[in-house]
């Protein structure tokens, strides 16, 4: 959360500019009769993967833009179809109980910035590197999501403006928190094996 502050400073207009362009894409569809659920369901699943590149951008201290949202065709349709699947697998997860459904969504919840970080990656695929990385560390994200309750209550005192400041801190922790998972990954993987005599 600190390092997210820090990322953010100096860039607090460009992440509010963002989160208020994204929601009036995802929210004003919702108003059209009938099919506006789709539409939203759409746009939402589509953007997914320019979101995770601008927040991305944003935590690593690189030129952050809100047409780091609308990517091309291609990557709007695979991030589309991403959510897709990756929605389906938490319906069924929860079909069984809340609480196996929530797991489900933490444990995916790595997916889009996988795939910002690999441009090769296939949906099923990224999907389950974001299980494997989110192995034994779910607790350790709803913690740190359960930090950002109190601020929300706050928000919720200001008529919900607050929430333009609120979000981006919530979604740059969660870049901070897959950094640190990858650059754990990378000393697991750069550490010597050692061989234990039998």
């Amino acid at each position: 959360m600190t390092r997210a502050m820090t990322a953010l400073q100096g860039k607090w207009d460009n992440a509010i500019g963002f989160i208020v362009v994204y929601l009036l894409i995802t929210i004003c569809p919702s108003w059209i009769p009938n099919v506006g659920g789709l539409i939203q369901f759409i746009l939402e699943g589509a953007l997914q993967i320019g979101v995770a590149t601008f927040v991305l951008s944003i935590s690593r201290q690189q030129p952050a833009t809100i047409s780091q949202m609308f990517s091309d065709i291609n990557r709007s349709m695979l991030s589309l179809g991403t959510y897709l699947l990756s929605t389906i697998f938490i319906i069924l997860w929860a079909l069984l109980l809340i609480i196996p459904g929530i797991i489900a969504a933490y444990a995916y919840s790595m997916t889009f910035y996988i795939m910002v970080d690999d441009d090769k990656i296939g949906p099923l695929e990224a999907i389950t590197k974001s299980k494997e990385m989110m192995r034994g560390n779910k607790w350790k994200l709803f913690c740190l999501h359960c930090r950002f309750i109190g601020w929300a209550l706050l928000c919720l005192l200001t008529a919900g403006i607050g929430f333009l400041w609120l979000a981006p801190y919530f979604m740059v922790s969660n870049a901070e928190f897959y950094a640190d998972l990858k650059s754990g990954q990378a000393e697991q993987l750069a550490a010597p094996i050692s061989v234990e005599p039998v």
